[in-house]
């Protein structure tokens, strides 16, 4: 049915299933506590009965097809068959309010809408894919709406599928994130970026074969498979993972013997405070990796307290459209680093991978057309973060002004501008200093949250700090807002008030304001909602 030279992670994942079908592909929660298996081989004859199935369903090659299904089996073996079939799947977070998802699906205009019963009654009520969906296929139960479910396509007599042979510059994906900086945008994967970033992830995430993971972050579960890990999917909310309630994730991961766990900072955190307060070691894990924001040096100290001695604890630094760009070992984290850190140099990111050709620009709001070396600034001066490599993606569907926003033409390879500002230091670390949407713009200078935040965090009480600007841009007033660890009383919160505006008076802040809750990017609980805290701010700095 397949090619062998199909794309790198399809390719893999054939290989798990031809020559380790016995292996545990992934466990998932089946109600009450109980949990349900299925192996490679058993998840590959899954996808190729997927593979018939929605070839005679009527997709075809080229098709674009919305794929809204929860972590598990079904959506495993949908996406592969999805990618024998040459079909280009369109995944959508979770975390994506609805009014965006509905703009997700209307920009992405697919062909096919596959997804669980309570998708399927969103698209019809509210209707998205209305002018561009011609086959609607249910996983589950029908209801009140048309088209096959997956089941009944299955326990039909059709054709077989032509043998696929997969083009690696050809449309492979699309897949739009939650937006938590700016509306979602669909960022397009050629077959090649998808087998770029798992060779990159391989380079730095020691993650055997056969290994046992979870991933709380749901579309990272679809990397299981392909780098042949027997995945456990957690029994948790996957539109909120990084509230997760720890103990049953403690009691997982020792029921599992799960040897590598994929986790936000927020999650970490939360997980951490729980076995600390326990005196709980997860004596199984080898390898946690963070992402999704930077990894707080807290919270790795905290987390390097419930692992063994030898477990690797990675923070990893990158964007949906670059995949991983660099990585930091917590040990790294925690060294010399972490004390210029919490003396204003940012956050540091660790050492680019080897394929990423990393370049530090001049900020410009603006789009910039073709790269000239005149573009970058000296080293050690804090600019915009681009990235080259294999794994960068080479614009966004249908979004031209974005496109033009954050891309570059660099000869024959595109330049991905981050959006982030950072720096190079003389040992080839990146730092990280911020969004550069974020920055506060003063009258006296630029201000960046990543110099700031980690100075303020490290006033006793402080659970984490957030620099926002009040007023026009270049003449903003900065203001440090604070939450609180639980507990901490008004008398408490003078003495942080004072304590962080000594420690940064010097870049200008004279104001420091509390908040019960930071607003944050529901995907991860992990990026702070620094917009919203901004108006929050403005209302009461008046």
């Amino acid at each position: 049915m397949v090619s062998r030279h199909a794309h790198d992670f399809l390719a893999a994942f054939q290989d798990s299933v031809e020559h380790r079908p016995e292996c545990t592909a992934v466990w998932w929660p089946a109600g009450g506590g109980a949990y349900s298996r299925m192996n490679y081989g058993e998840l590959g004859a899954l996808g190729e009965e997927y593979t018939r199935a929605l070839w005679n369903a009527g997709l075809r090659r080229g098709m674009r097809a919305c794929v809204l299904v929860p972590p598990g089996p079904e959506l495993g073996a949908l996406f592969f068959a999805l990618v024998r079939i040459g079909v280009v799947p369109v995944l959508i977070d979770p975390g994506i309010a609805k009014t965006a998802l509905r703009a997700c699906i209307a920009e992405s205009a697919p062909e096919a809408f596959i997804g669980v019963p309570l998708a399927h009654a969103a698209r019809v009520v509210l209707g998205w894919g209305r002018s561009s969906v011609r086959v609607a296929i249910t996983v589950g139960r029908r209801w009140f709406w048309g088209g096959p479910t997956l089941k009944s396509l299955c326990d039909q007599v059709g054709e077989e599928p032509p043998e696929f042979h997969p083009d690696p510059d050809a449309l492979a994906g699309i897949a739009f994130t939650s937006g938590s900086t700016g509306p979602p945008k669909g960022v397009e994967f050629r077959g090649h970026h998808l087998g770029a970033q798992m060779r990159l992830a391989g380079q730095v995430f020691p993650v055997p074969s056969g290994m046992v993971g979870m991933s709380t972050f749901p579309p990272f579960s679809l990397a299981g498979p392909a780098l042949g890990l027997s995945m456990v999917v957690p029994d948790m909310d996957p539109v909120h993972p990084a509230e997760a309630d720890p103990a049953t994730l403690v009691t997982e991961i020792d029921r599992f013997g799960v040897g590598g766990l994929f986790g936000s900072p927020a999650l970490l955190d939360r997980l951490s405070r729980y076995c600390v307060t326990n005196d709980i070691e997860l004596s199984s894990l080898s390898v946690v990796t963070s992402a999704g924001a930077s990894l707080d040096p807290r919270i790795a100290e905290r987390m390097r307290k419930c692992l063994p001695p030898d477990a690797l604890l990675f923070s990893g630094y990158g964007a949906t459209e670059c995949l991983p760009v660099s990585v930091i070992e917590s040990r790294d984290l925690l060294g010399e680093v972490r004390v210029a850190s919490e003396n204003g140099a940012g956050t540091c990111v660790g050492v680019p991978l080897p394929d990423n050709d990393v370049r530090i620009i001049r900020v410009d709001d603006g789009p910039i057309a073709e790269w000239s070396d005149d573009l970058l600034v000296p080293q050690g001066d804090i600019g915009e973060i681009t990235v080259a490599g294999p794994s960068v993606s080479e614009r966004y569907h249908d979004r031209p002004d974005a496109t033009a926003l954050h891309k570059i033409r660099d000869g024959e390879r595109i330049v991905h501008r981050v959006g982030d500002l950072g720096w190079l230091d003389e040992h080839g670390r990146l730092w990280f200093c911020g969004r550069k949407s974020q920055r506060v713009r003063t009258a006296w200078g630029d201000l960046n949250t990543e110099q700031i935040e980690p100075i303020a965090n490290t006033v006793r009480g402080v659970r984490r700090s957030a620099l926002v600007g009040v007023g026009p841009a270049g003449q903003q007033q900065p203001v440090v807002c604070v939450e609180t660890e639980r507990g901490v009383r008004q008398s408490g919160r003078n003495r942080i008030a004072a304590e962080v505006l000594r420690l940064v008076a010097d870049r200008g802040v004279r104001t420091v304001l509390f908040h019960p809750k930071f607003p944050v990017d529901v995907r991860h609980n992990a990026k702070i909602g620094r917009e919203r805290l901004a108006r929050w701010a403005s209302r009461r700095a008046r």
